[in-house]
């Protein structure tokens, strides 16, 4: 019996929409196409991954697929996309529709890795993106014939690229369609090849798509871009391109989801009496902020909605800010003994770690 998409993913079926979210991710990376060159297993398995959370990733399709279908369960198979179920055949049968089962092969999926900055994973971008795929030759205009005409109807199905066939079944004979094997579904059967591919009808080359990255777009996300994969002869549908997301470290910021995290130094004596300083922001601008008298070392403060936004859910993250005290060097002999009688001059009760420790 086929694995249910809950169970491809290792999820249970009252996972929430972040639980999905994550086994997706962690299974996705795991069995990307660019980790394992020439491993058809992983293909297959990114493949089915990828299948799974198209549909529970999507409430409206999870909500479908969750329904029970004339079997008694959801299943699959009402949303994959092979041959379909004996029940769908029985149906079409007495609908008068015959289901059409191969057909000309659609383009497969191209997987490749992008690369974005700090800011263009958190701003969102849009960015020319090279791909290398198979597209219709134009001197054929994809129908793999020279100068595109030189082909004859096919014997085999007359022309209309499907041959019937009749299946056995408990309630009877059921008659469905399937592609022809002599001319692989296209109806017609090449005179003379296309000197230019070869008779392929398909030629590989590198095209330029304009790619937008939407704004909060987090590391190792896999990201779908429908119709943009491998073309396919004779303009049947088209592959998808998968993106695996990698992002560039920043200098200063560090992400925690929608958060920015940052240290700022301070002086010991900004730290001690309180002042003023100033935080840098990730879209540069710099926010003034009012740093508390008696602020300890590692302390982090939150300023509000200066993190990461998503325009989609419509909220902000926050800036992280945490204190980094440095002490000064190269004292003089008027400045160390200056701070020698400030130490002399406090009191053990003034200091709460170490008053806390050597109590213990």
């Amino acid at each position: 019996m086929a694995k249910s998409y809950y169970e491809i993913l290792g999820v249970s079926k009252s996972a929430s929409d972040d639980e999905i979210k994550s086994a997706y991710r962690k299974l996705a990376k795991q069995y990307h196409p660019d980790l394992h060159p020439g491993d058809k297993a992983a293909a297959d398995k990114f493949k089915e991954v990828s299948e799974a959370y198209e549909v529970l990733g999507d409430p409206q399709k999870r909500a479908a697929y969750d329904r029970p279908s004339a079997g008694g369960s959801g299943g699959a198979g009402d949303f994959g996309g092979g041959g379909g179920s004996f029940f769908d055949d029985f149906v079409n049968m007495f609908n008068g529709q015959a289901k059409e089962q191969g057909g000309a092969s659609s383009g497969g999926d191209i997987s490749m890795n992008v690369t974005l900055t700090f800011e263009e994973a958190a701003f969102g971008v849009a960015k020319d993106i090279s791909v290398n795929r198979f597209e219709p030759c134009a001197a054929c205009r994809g129908t793999g014939a020279k100068g595109g005409t030189q082909y004859a109807k096919c014997n085999n199905c007359g022309g209309t690229g499907k041959v019937r066939f009749a299946q056995e079944t408990p309630f009877g004979r059921v008659v469905s369609m399937k592609a022809c094997n002599v001319c692989g579904g296209t109806g017609r059967i090449i005179k003379e090849s296309c000197p230019t591919c070869g008779g392929r009808g398909l030629l590989r080359k590198n095209t330029t798509l304009r790619i937008t990255f939407p704004a909060g777009i987090e590391p190792n996300q896999i990201m779908t871009v429908p119709g943009e994969g491998e073309r396919s002869r004779n303009g049947t549908k088209s592959g998808n391109l998968v993106l695996m997301i990698n992002v560039m470290p920043h200098k200063f910021f560090k992400r925690k989801g929608l958060d920015l995290a940052v240290e700022v130094p301070c002086t010991f004596t900004q730290a001690l009496l309180g002042d003023k300083i100033m935080v840098p922001t990730l879209k540069g601008a710099k926010v003034a902020f009012p740093l508390p008298e008696g602020t300890q070392s590692g302390t982090t403060f939150k300023l509000k909605g200066h993190g990461i936004e998503n325009a989609k859910k419509g909220v902000t993250g926050d800036l992280l800010v945490t204190i980094d005290i440095e002490l000064p060097r190269n004292l003089t002999k008027d400045q160390k003994n200056k701070i020698k009688e400030l130490h002399e001059s406090l009191k053990v009760d003034q200091y709460d770690k170490s008053r806390e420790f050597f109590k213990k």
